[in-house]
């Protein structure tokens, strides 16, 4: 059992103008890994309001945040900075993973800039924000989440034995 936290990043969902059906799509995937608690925000392609509740959340203890959206090229997509604002330390694995994996059905999956890492207890990884492209993420990272919040924890031993 986790806890967990999806932050989908939209100028337009933060406005009612979109319905997030890549948050959906992460919810789903964290109950069926065992989530215990999933929060839930969503925010505006804004640098300092992605952080805060970045911060936020890894100050109220949550194991795991995934983000949604904010992820490509365009100017407004900041989400991989703004996370690299409040990180203590990269995790570039999963990322890494998340394009392989991606490259592997499209050849776009390459512009993702998407990162990943750690805050204080809360492993934090960010996400392209399609429906279609999450799914493929989360095949991609599924796997290691259970052993990687674990690790994070401190509660992991003998990591080469898994």
């Amino acid at each position: 059992m986790f806890t967990a936290g999806v932050l989908t990043v939209s100028d337009k969902g933060s406005r009612g103008e979109r319905i997030d059906e890549s948050g959906k799509v992460i919810k789903e995937a964290l109950v069926s890994l065992g989530a215990a608690e999933i929060k839930y925000g969503i925010v505006p392609d804004e640098r300092q309001a992605i952080s805060a509740k970045l911060r936020e959340w890894s100050d109220a203890g949550l194991d795991l945040v995934l983000t949604t959206g904010g992820t490509g090229l365009t100017p407004r997509d900041v989400t991989p900075e703004a996370t690299l604002d409040v990180l203590d330390r990269i995790a570039p694995g999963f990322a890494e993973a998340m394009r392989a994996h991606g490259m592997k059905q499209t050849p776009t999956a390459m512009l993702s800039r998407a990162v990943s890492g750690v805050r204080k207890k809360t492993l934090i990884i960010n996400m392209p924000g399609s429906p279609k492209a999450v799914k493929e993420c989360l095949e991609a990272i599924s796997p290691a989440l259970p052993h990687a919040i674990e690790t994070v924890r401190g509660q992991a031993s003998e990591c080469a034995r898994r």
